[in-house]
Formats: structure tokens, sequence, C-alpha cells
């Protein structure tokens, strides 16, 4: 499946062009689920000036043109729900990245806590009660959004540094109230927009979550909290958990290799039962194959490699020798094994 990348190229959180070609690329070059890049379900939640929204009916028509032309192709559009949280109000990246000042088109970015992500970051407010109460419900009116534009599955991020996961964490959190302090309270944030996504969101589809399933620090988020979320969350009808890590602490040495992060996604699938997915420098079909083959996760999330290349899928077919179905158009380009 295609993992979800940020592209920056929308204006006023609408999907254009670039994301039709973007993601319906990677549906002719045969993936077989496509999630969208995070997707802000308010404008305050955009990393940067330039992300993709579902945070008002508007958006809706943009993005059902693009789920109709992945299901077309017969793959399956999924959308990830996002809220950026201390992250958010950034320039975008390869005009350096650092944080846009209210004066200089950023915004009020918000967090569980007012601490700052890195040093020399805005610092961010610290909401309220109303006002988590009030994203809660913006996650919930985004999943409805997402039905009426066509989207067959829902991924919440919960992980990198962003707002969910800034809840999760003893390092961004330090509310006394019952939003922070021991795990059952940093989680409840999560809970109650699980809770109210599945309002909006059929049983009969998929809701993924995913998280940061270490910070690769001790006394922060770790491996043993994700395994005691995750059996929390498929009690309450999530489908599966996407398991990356890092991403709210800077300046941590994370021991990246080859698949580095499958370990993650396998403890959680053993220990819980809940089905997951793992991501994270897999770039071979064979590493692929072994994944799957080998029960250590039940998705493969692919995210540079097919940047790099489209059709990954429609190759790592033929060197499997497995037979697929191409796209029409592309059928006398098929080798044969």
């Amino acid at each position: 499946m295609v993992s979800p990348m940020c592209q920056y190229s929308s204006e006023d959180g609408f999907a254009n062009d670039w994301h039709l070609v973007h993601l319906g690329s990677r549906a002719v070059g045969g993936a077989g689920l496509i999630i969208t890049e995070a997707t802000a379900v308010a404008p305050q939640g955009r990393i940067s000036p330039a992300d993709l929204g579902i945070w008002k009916d508007e958006h809706i028509p943009s993005l059902k043109r693009i789920t109709d032309f992945i299901h077309a192709q017969g793959s399956v559009a999924g959308i990830q729900l996002a809220h950026a949280g201390r992250k958010s109000s950034q320039q975008v990246s390869w005009k350096g990245g650092e944080n846009l000042s209210p004066d200089s088109g950023g915004w009020e970015t918000l967090a569980p806590s007012a601490i700052a992500f890195k040093e020399g970051d805005l610092v961010p407010s610290e909401l309220s009660k109303e006002g988590i109460g009030r994203i809660v419900y913006e996650f919930r009116l985004a999943a409805s959004r997402a039905l009426r534009a066509g989207f067959k599955l829902v991924e919440l991020h919960a992980a990198h540094g962003y707002l969910i996961h800034e809840f999760l964490s003893p390092k961004s959190n330090l509310r006394t109230d019952d939003y922070g302090g021991r795990f059952e309270n940093r989680i409840r944030f999560l809970l109650e927009i699980v809770d109210q996504v599945r309002k909006e969101w059929p049983l009969s589809l998929p809701l993924f979550v995913r998280v940061s399933a270490t910070e690769w620090v001790e006394d922060g988020w770790t491996e043993v909290d994700s395994v005691k979320l995750s059996a929390i969350l498929k009690t309450m009808n999530v489908d599966l958990i996407d398991c990356s890590t890092g991403g709210n602490i800077p300046h941590v040495k994370i021991p990246v290799k080859p698949m580095y992060q499958l370990s993650f996604a396998e403890t959680i699938k053993q220990q819980t039962g809940i089905l997951t997915g793992a991501v994270g420098l897999i770039t071979t079909s064979e590493e692929a194959e072994m994944i799957i083959s080998e029960n250590k996760a039940d998705l493969v999330f692919m995210a540079r490699e097919l940047l790099r290349d489209p059709n990954f899928p429609l190759r790592a077919a033929y060197e499997l020798k497995q037979e697929i179905i191409w796209p029409v158009q592309y059928e006398r380009a098929k080798k044969k094994f």
C-alpha cells in the first residue's frame, strides 16, 4: 500500500491536479491501497499553509474526483485524518520549514501543554477541555466528509509528534487533568476521537490508527505502551495499527536500517492479535514478500520507494512471478515469466 506522504501542494486545503496525478499514478502502478497525505481536520491542524484539508464541505468534490479515479483502477482509496498540534504553522520543507508566526502567514499552534517541539519554535497554547472537545468533533466531521468523498478507509494520525501523539507522550503532555498524567488519561484524547469517528465511519469500512510505536527514549512513549494501547483500540473496532516510530522528540538517535521498524509491527500483532502494518525503509519485493509470508505484519506500507517508482507493484509481481492484472493501456509492456 501507498503510505501517506505530504505533498505540500494545496491552496486553502483543496486537492488539485497534482494530487490526482500523484495518487492516481500509484493506482495505475498496481498499488492495492492508496492513502492520502496527512489531511487536516481544521485549518489550525495543518503542518503548513500548503497542506491538504477536509475541514469544510467544499473540499469534498476535488477529493471525490481522486477517489473515483483510484477505484476505477481497482485500487482502494484511503485518507489519513490529522491535526499537527505544536508542529503546525510551518513553512513548507523545501522553503526551509521554519515556524510561521501569525504575522508571516501562520497561526496560533495548539498542544496538550505549552511546550515547544524544539528550541526556537513557537510555544503552543495549551488546549482547554473545550478546545479538546472541539477538535474531537472536528475529527468526526472530517470522517463524515471522507465518506461522502468516496474514501473506503480512514487512518487516524497518532504518530510523528503531531497532536494525538503529543497527548500520548509523557514528554509532551504535562497536564494534571483527565487528559494528562497516567497512561489511561494520556490516551483519552485518542479514544474519544476513535469513538466519535466510528459514529460516522461505518463498521463495514476499515479504520486504521498510525502510531509511533516508540520514541526511542526510555522515559517517553514506549513499545510496551503501544502494545497496551493497541489492545484497547482493538476492542473499539480499530482494524489495524500502522506501526511507525519517533517524531515527537528532536535529536533522538534512531537505528535506521532496512525494515528497522518491522519488529514493532510484529510484536504488536503477536501480543494483541490486532492486524498491523509495517513501514520504514522497505524497498524490495523480496522484503515485502518476506514480511507477509512470514506473518510479521498484515500490510506493507511503502513510501519513498513508491515515489522513486510508481509502478513498483507491477515490477514486484514480475519479480515474484505472480500474475496480476495490468491496466489495459499498459498491457503491451507487460513482461512474461
